[in-house]
Formats: C-alpha cells, sequence, structure tokens
C-alpha cells in the first residue's frame, strides 16, 4: 500500500476501533444528529432520494414520501454507526441483536454436501449478516462476494470488518474460480450475494421491480445452476432500533429443474415485497435506475432479444 493508504486504514482502525466501544444508545445521538445534517444541512443525494420515491410509490402522497425519506436518513445513519459498532461486537453481542430464523435448511443442505446461495439486498443492515457464520453449524465455507475499493487503506479496513465473524471475502471477479476450487475439493459453500445493484450493460435481464423496468444481475442464478446449489432469500426486518431479524427462505432447492430466469425473478419479487413492508430500510440513495432498456436496445439493436434469451 502507499503510504497515504496506509494512513488511512490505520486512521480507520484507531477512530472506529474508539467509536465501537461507545453504547449503541449513545452511538445512536451522533446517528441522529449525522441524519439531519445529511438531510437538511448537506442535502446527501435529496433529489436522487425523492425521485426513486416517487417513481417507486406514485399513489402515495407527498406528505407520506417525505416521511420516508426522513425515516431512510436517519436509518441510513443508524446502518453507519451499526457498521463501525460491528468493529468490536461479540459473537454473543451479534446473537442479542440479530436473530436467524431457517438457518437449519442451509446446515441440513451443506451437511449433505450442498452448495446454497444467500440472495441478500441492501436491506436493514447487510453489514451484519457478515457475522452468519456464528449462526451455521460448521459444515461448508460461508464466502460473501464483495467489490474491491480502489484505495487499498479502506478496502483493507472493511475486509477486516467483514471477516470478523470468518466468512470469506471474496472480489466479484474472483468468484467463480474460488467457488470451483472448493467444488474440486468437495468442500460445500454457502455464498451470500447482494444482487440488486445496477448491472454493467452486458444485461440478460429486465425485470418489473418497485414500478420500474429494472435490468439486473443474473450472475448469481448463473454460478447457482453450474453449482446446482440451493438458492435461498434472507427476509430481513428491524423489530426495533438496534436490533435484526433474519428469515431464510427458500427459493429453489432442484435450480436445475427450474425454468431459466426463474430464480432470480423470484429474488427480485421477494425483495420487492420485504422493502414495501418497510420502505425505509431500502438504500434509497443509489441511482438504480439509470440503465434504461431504451438505451439496452440502442446498444444491442437486432442483437437485443437475443441478449435477453439466456443467462
Amino acid at each position: 500500500m502507499k503510504f497515504s493508504e496506509k494512513l488511512t486504514y490505520r486512521t480507520l482502525n484507531a477512530i472506529c476501533g474508539a467509536l465501537s466501544l461507545l453504547p449503541l444508545r449513545l452511538l445512536y445521538i451522533l446517528s441522529d444528529t449525522l441524519a439531519f445534517l445529511a438531510q437538511y444541512i448537506i442535502k446527501y443525494r435529496v433529489r436522487i432520494v425523492m425521485s426513486n420515491l416517487a417513481s417507486s410509490f406514485p399513489t402515495k402522497s407527498e406528505k407520506e414520501l417525505k416521511s420516508i425519506a426522513r425515516k431512510f436518513y436517519l436509518f441510513l445513519c443508524d446502518y453507519f454507526v451499526e457498521t463501525i459498532k460491528l468493529y468490536s461486537m461479540s459473537p454473543k453481542y451479534i446473537r442479542e441483536h440479530l436473530t436467524v430464523d431457517g438457518i437449519e435448511l442451509v446446515d441440513n443442505a451443506m451437511k449433505n454436501g450442498r452448495n446454497c446461495s444467500l440472495m441478500l439486498g441492501h436491506y436493514c443492515n447487510w453489514e451484519w449478516i457478515s457475522s452468519l457464520p456464528i449462526f451455521l453449524a460448521g459444515y461448508g465455507v460461508p464466502i460473501q462476494v464483495y467489490h474491491p475499493l480502489r484505495n487499498a487503506g479502506s478496502d483493507k479496513f472493511f475486509d477486516k470488518l467483514r471477516t470478523r465473524f470468518h466468512a470469506e471475502n471474496v472480489a466479484q471477479l474472483d468468484i467463480f474460480k474460488t467457488l470451483m476450487r472448493y467444488r474440486r475439493q468437495g468442500t460445500p459453500t454457502i455464498v451470500g450475494y447482494i444482487a440488486d445493484q445496477v448491472p454493467s450493460m452486458n444485461i440478460h435481464l429486465f425485470v418489473d421491480f418497485l414500478n420500474h423496468d429494472t435490468p439486473v444481475f443474473t450472475g448469481p442464478e448463473r454460478i447457482s445452476r453450474i453449482l446446482d446449489a440451493d438458492v435461498y432469500y434472507g427476509h430481513m426486518t428491524r423489530p426495533k432500533r438496534g436490533y435484526y431479524h433474519l428469515k431464510i427462505i427458500p427459493v429453489t432447492e432442484k435450480i436445475k429443474d427450474t425454468p431459466t430466469f426463474e430464480p432470480t425473478k423470484e429474488y427480485f419479487r421477494l425483495l420487492e415485497e420485504n422493502i414495501r413492508e418497510a420502505p425505509q430500510y431500502w438504500l434509497w440513495s443509489h441511482r438504480r435506475w439509470k440503465r434504461t432498456r431504451e438505451r439496452f436496445n440502442e446498444l444491442f439493436g437486432d442483437k437485443a432479444e437475443e441478449q435477453l434469451s439466456h443467462l
């Protein structure tokens, strides 16, 4: 690493290490202050948030949309301080603040030598899902796919944070070869995919998602088919501030008998259902719908339909 990147790493460790020792109730005071600054003073992506909400919920009034936006900024800053808290959270503390239902489905599958795919969204505190290994029985290797950060210092810090509970971090470009290596060794895996990001223009599927014609990633389904993996959805809820519940829902346990794209479509159906339950917990500040079908058709022309016909 460069000197500046080493400095970034050490600074993040020092600041986050110290802050993480504070009780969550004190960190939430900081969060409330940050939320006010982000929404009303800095106005961090306020136009994007309101535009996304208005187009996703066309029947809601302006008052309702503003209420969701206010709750979103409060949650976004809660997510920030909760992620800092992850730096020093013990397994016992995690178990008190995160409960998991349906983990036996994954344990039984891996006990029988089957691979598993866990589909997640940017919903509730997805960073806390890195603690999933402490809930598993240990029959396989837990892996989470991630995008490396440009700053090597920041990347090293978040890698340290996300592997505290012995999940293996694997860069998106390396995930396939890593999984094939474990497959050759006869070691089952459970892989967490956060699959609601904006894909590149190499699109193979559009779905109706939150009132939008939405281009989506199909890579997790493609890999799951190659591995003949059981596919699950991680349904998250936030019963109260600082507490989360993860329910593991089967999407398909016989993926080779499932029509192409059906697991991906079901994932987005379940994710939308999850979001509609409490919209404030999804990441409304990203430009989710910046790639359109019109632009896709312009790019691929006569080959557009062929592109959408296969994984």
